[in-house]
């Protein structure tokens, strides 16, 4: 409890009493705001107070991100995040692969502070995180915030990488540690990447930051960008994505397929708009996209049925021995 005497403190505890228990469709009398310090703070205080208080926290909150209403009694009718907001922070949490099942629990906490008992209430069915995706790697979130901060000083970085054993537990691939020049974080599919660099190479490596250990920022200035090919002239995000779509290192090479219409919203889907068509009747087409070959290799498989691979043809040899050796595989016994 925080004390009759303690008044310093009460425009606080009123915007925490409008925060949790008002919305733009409910609202408080003087009277039940007075119940309400006393029930939740142990302060006692008069209407008066109150009144004077909820002008203040009015007039500082047009401000500061909200809105305090007197009409009708007294309400927060917009805060910092509206309802539609925190729902979609909620649903990409849950469904984000970067969080351990405590940690998502955790932060879905927090984000339901965020608005009233009304919003709790219309997500109170969002109580069970399921542990499919759960992520093994319990130093991720940790992970993500030293690179952060290695990335914002200009700073090398040092790791240790792992590979996933068959007892679903993370074990290193190597005994030395990697040390890497790190650009930028990006998710993809769930997951969180780094981009970066070996000092003695001079091109874009990936490496997914839930497989990564005992993260370390080190005192070495990164090397710059522009000292190599690919990224001379920064980081193109968009156009880095939609040419790494599964993440593999390598350089991008321009790739020409055959499909159907049908496949419009797939492509979108991967790649944005930055692919042509570069030829169409009723019913197929023809496209133009810049990929990383290895990615478009596993892409082409997934979509085996629809895409055909027509360049380049090292690419187009080893999707045609994939599918010999599947068939091969599937054809035995």
């Amino acid at each position: 409890m925080y004390g009759i005497g303690n008044k310093k403190m009460l425009n606080m505890f009123i915007l925490e009493i409008l925060r949790n228990y008002t919305d733009e469709d409910h609202s408080l009398t003087q009277q039940e705001i007075i119940k309400l310090l006393e029930k939740n703070y142990g302060t006692v205080c008069d209407r008066r107070s109150v009144k004077n208080n909820v002008l203040l926290l009015k007039e500082f909150g047009e401000s500061h991100g909200f809105e305090v209403s007197m009409e009708d009694g007294y309400r927060m009718v917009f805060r910092e995040f509206d309802d539609a907001e925190l729902r979609v922070l909620i649903d990409s949490v849950l469904f984000s692969k970067v969080f351990s099942a405590n940690q998502a629990k955790e932060l879905i906490k927090k984000i339901k502070g965020l608005s009233s008992k009304y919003f709790n209430a219309k997500v109170s069915n969002i109580c069970n995180i399921p542990e499919l995706n759960k992520n093994i790697n319990r130093q991720n979130i940790y992970s993500i915030d030293k690179i952060n901060d290695a990335i914002s000083e200009g700073h090398k970085i040092s790791f240790i990488y792992n590979y996933i054993g068959t007892d679903f537990k993370l074990h290193p691939g190597r005994k030395e540690r990697y040390i890497v020049n790190p650009y930028r974080i990006v998710a993809n599919n769930g997951k969180f990447y780094l981009i970066g660099n070996y000092d003695k190479y001079d091109n874009v490596v990936h490496f997914r930051i839930d497989k990564m250990t005992d993260v370390c920022e080190l005192e070495d200035k990164v090397k710059p960008m522009k000292d190599m090919p690919e990224l001379k002239s920064g980081i193109n995000l968009p156009k880095h994505m939609a040419e790494h779509i599964y993440m593999f290192s390598g350089k991008s090479t321009a790739v020409k397929l055959l499909t159907t219409k049908d496949m419009m919203s797939e492509l979108v889907d991967w790649f944005g708009t930055d692919f042509s068509i570069i030829k169409k009747d009723e019913e197929r087409i023809i496209v133009r996209v810049n990929c990383n070959e290895k990615a478009m290799r596993f892409w082409a498989l997934q979509y085996g049925p629809y895409v055909e691979v027509l360049e380049p043809e090292s690419l187009r040899n080893k999707v045609k021995e994939d599918i010999t050796y599947m068939s091969k595989k599937y054809s035995e016994g």
